[in-house]
């Protein structure tokens, strides 16, 4: 590839290590690509809320294309630029189809304000009895009702004991047009997303009126929700630690993000 306009990475398993730091070199590798005038872009899972945390590990405030492409957010402005969600006719539709294919499972719901910490929107809001897959000091435990009550971002489903993969492939067949699944851990959790929404529309929201086209764009990932960028970008790259359909959707196959995978591969054109 050439020299690349613009840098979109992951961040959890992929940008982070396993402590969610950036190691010094992988850091020294953005920071450098960052004054070589290309632009640097966080795709992630995450809500806006959890991104400021990267945002102090890297030391400045880039753009985050955040849950999987639902949101696009400025953390240096707090300010949510572009939202796409769920209405609530699907959310009802969605939840419906949960109950009856994957019994047992918990729902909850993302939702967003004008700002990544706005006290007036309750915005991880969960039906009574969900299990979080990770620590989640953030949720609001309301009725299912309450749940399907407003347009969400995404919508979880979650089972202990199941694989995230397993939930997929029994769910994907019932979505039906308004409604596609990704997942970022196979821990029994999968994330419904509006159609067509992934990393790859989020990054090209960012990047369309900069002038920059898919093939100036190199990406790094290492999960299913990164697949869709792996893909489109000019240059996908998956972490050593990635999932097999992120290893098969990219163009090169890196060390993992604890060996500094992502430095290794920006260093050939910075520093």
């Amino acid at each position: 590839m050439t020299l690349p306009a613009l840098i979109a990475t992951d961040v959890d398993g992929t940008l982070l290590d396993e402590d969610e730091k950036i190691t010094p070199r992988t850091l020294e590798a953005v920071n450098a690509a960052v004054a070589g005038g290309a632009q640097f872009i966080l795709a992630t899972g995450r809500p806006p809320r959890w991104v400021a945390p990267v945002v102090d590990e890297l030391g400045f405030a880039p753009i985050a294309v955040c849950a999987n492409g639902s949101v696009l957010y400025d953390p240096s402005t707090d300010r949510i630029l572009s939202v796409r969600t769920l209405s609530v006719d699907a959310l009802a539709r969605l939840a419906d189809i949960a109950e009856r294919v994957i019994p047992g499972s918990g729902l909850a719901v993302e939702r967003v304000g004008e700002s990544a910490h706005d006290a007036a929107t309750p915005q991880f809001v969960s039906s009574p009895g969900y299990e979080h897959a990770w620590l989640n000091p953030d949720n609001t435990e309301v009725s299912l009702t309450d749940l399907l009550s407003a347009p969400a971002i995404k919508l979880l489903i979650r089972k202990t004991g199941a694989t995230s993969a397993e939930m997929a492939a029994e769910l994907g067949p019932h979505l039906g047009s308004d409604a596609d699944i990704t997942y970022s851990t196979n821990n029994g959790l999968i994330e419904v997303m509006p159609s067509g929404v992934s990393k790859a529309t989020g990054i090209a929201e960012f990047a369309d009126p900069l002038g920059i086209g898919a093939d100036e764009i190199i990406t790094f990932g290492d999960m299913p929700n990164d697949v869709s960028m792996l893909a489109w970008a000019g240059h996908g790259v998956a972490m050593g630690n990635a999932h097999p359909a992120a290893i098969a959707a990219a163009n090169e196959l890196t060390t993992p993000n604890t060996d500094d995978g992502l430095a290794r591969v920006l260093e050939r054109w910075w520093l």
